[in-house]
Order: C-alpha cells, then structure tokens, then sequence
C-alpha cells in the first residue's frame, strides 16, 4: 500500500508539471512581444560600421552647415529690413545652431579617431551623440523659419476717412423725435420771495 501512495503522488506531481510546463512556455514567449508592443513606432537603425559612421557623420555634418546659411541669409535680409524683432530671433537660433555645429564637429573628429582604431562601441557613441546634434539643428532651423518680424508700423498722423451710404434707414439710437413746444411750460413766478 505504501507504494501505491508514491506513485499516486509522483503522478499528481507529474500531471502539475505537465500542466505548468505550456503556461510557462506561453509566458516566456509573449514576454518579448509585449516588450516589443511597447516600442511601436521606435525602429532601430541597421547597424553602420565605423568607416560608414564616419562618412554619415560627415554627411551629418554638412546638413547642419548648409541649414546654418539658410538662417544667415534670413538674418542678413532682417537687418536690411531693419526687421529688429526677426533679427533677435534669428540671432538666437543661428548661435545654438553653430554651437550644434561646434560640438559636432569636435565629435565627428572623436569618431575619426575611434574609427581608426577600430573600436566600434566609441565610434556609436560619437555618432549617436552627431546624430541626436543634427536633429537639434533641423529643430532650430524649423523655429529660424517661424521667426516672425515687426508688424507694419505706420509713422506719422493717420486719418481715416468715413462715408455713410445714403440709402440705408438711420440709426434709431441716433435719430431724436421732435420737440413739441406746447409741452414745457414756464417756471412758475415767485410772488412772496424777497430779493
């Protein structure tokens, strides 16, 4: 009788673990799905090597350039316009947009370097680093663009000139009825005040 007891145990052991076995595996493969379905929308770049780091770096590089002399031929055309506000603005978004520049330029050299000696994580890093500066820049080149200069201003006096069109009935506000003379009468006349 005793060993009919472990083989009724080993059994019910057996079938709990069968049982769990496809629920665990379940959980393990839709564990990566979910992580995944919380990404939607992030897409990874196909993985450069450091030679073509270096030339997207470059390529990187002269996008924020040509974007820096858009913004200062639209500050060159402010000043001319003696435009003082979009100067301002302007003036602000080409200065952070050369210090991207700045910076990228000292990271592309970074890039060169670890290129070179073949060190692949640096060499990410540097671009990660150029790239995350050039959208800085497309960014700052977008608000350049939406610089918005003084309004018109007029010196001198202004006028303005009205005409009202015959043909259209008068304003009731406006218009006054007539005064009917029978209607106000004398004051009355003092006859016991002493003067």
């Amino acid at each position: 009788m005793r060993v009919s007891t472990k083989v009724r145990w080993f059994a019910v052991l057996g079938v709990v673990i069968a049982a769990s076995v496809p629920a665990i595996a379940q959980t393990a493969a839709s564990t990566p799905a979910a992580a995944s379905d919380a990404q939607v929308g992030f897409q990874r770049k196909a993985q450069l090597s450091p030679q073509q780091q270096v030339a997207e770096g470059l390529n990187q590089l002269s996008s924020m350039e040509q974007a820096a002399g858009s913004i200062r031929r639209q500050l060159s055309d402010a000043r001319a316009q003696r435009d003082v506000v979009k100067t301002l603005c302007l003036n602000d978004k080409l200065s952070q947009v050369d210090v991207a520049i700045r910076s990228a330029k000292d990271r592309q050299q970074s890039l060169q370097l670890a290129a070179g000696r073949n060190d692949s994580e640096l060499s990410t890093h540097e671009f990660t680093i150029m790239t995350v500066l050039r959208q800085r820049g497309e960014q700052l080149t977008a608000e350049a663009n939406q610089c918005i200069g003084e309004e018109g201003t007029v010196i001198g006096e202004t006028s303005s000139k009205v005409t009202v069109d015959p043909s259209l009935p008068p304003d009731p506000e406006t218009v006054t009825a007539p005064i009917d003379p029978g209607l106000f009468s004398q004051p009355p006349v003092c006859t016991s005040c002493s003067r």
